[in-house]
């Protein structure tokens, strides 16, 4: 499995190209701005994309979907917990960013525990992790994990949203940490990290949020 990690839009959200090495089919994680960029890069490595995947709803995850899914006519997958983020998404760009976005398309399909997302040989295990939003979900496979904005580099999700719970997200983070110390972290923004570094480091009972 090929991961290339592209830092797009305003706030320098992770994108990810993952893709089958033998067959070129690949994903797209957390499509969150930038969608020429995007498809330069997939048409740089000769991709072939199958499926749209976000994290979670926030506009910065999800904001170049409707371009991709124009160019290459795939589904667009994500937690139905999330789908209030998604519907005002346009209007959240536009107040943090100032910029005016396209109108958000909806997702194909819901993603739930346990699901397998297949692209060529390869494959990805969807894992629940709410807290930071009520749909965040993480995707997980042979030694890396894709955690949207759950665990970072040296912090953790914001959990001071109306929506959100800092309960269902230090739970989240202990389901987390049940994955092999080696484990590689791929959060939606920053530096990779791994699972063992930051057990090494995180405090559950005076972890503030970022």
């Amino acid at each position: 499995m090929r991961i290339e990690k592209l830092v797009v839009g305003q706030l320098q959200t992770n994108c990810y190209l993952v893709w089958d090495e033998k067959s070129g089919e690949a994903v797209i994680i957390d499509p969150a701005d930038d969608a020429d960029y995007i498809i330069r890069k997939i048409q740089d490595f000769e991709l072939k994309p199958k499926l749209i995947l976000a994290t979670h709803g926030h506009f910065d995850h999800v904001l170049a979907v409707p371009e991709l899914k124009l160019a290459y006519g795939i589904p667009f997958l994500m937690h139905e917990a999330d789908l209030f983020l998604l519907k005002r998404s346009r209007e959240t760009a536009k107040f943090f960013t100032r910029l005016e976005a396209d109108p958000p398309l909806m997702p194909n399909k819901f993603l739930k525990e346990g699901d397998l997302i297949k692209f060529g040989k390869e494959k990805l295990k969807v894992i629940e992790t709410p807290g930071h939003s009520p749909g965040g979900v993480s995707f997980f496979n042979r030694g890396v994990i894709f955690d949207g904005d759950t665990l970072f580099y040296r912090g953790i999700g914001r959990y001071d949203f109306s929506y959100a719970s800092r309960g269902d997200l230090f739970a989240s983070i202990k389901k987390l940490f049940k994955l092999p110390d080696k484990t590689i972290v791929y959060p939606g923004h920053g530096e990779e990290t791994t699972v063992g570094e930051e057990k090494k480091h995180f405090r559950f009972e005076n972890s503030p949020f970022f």
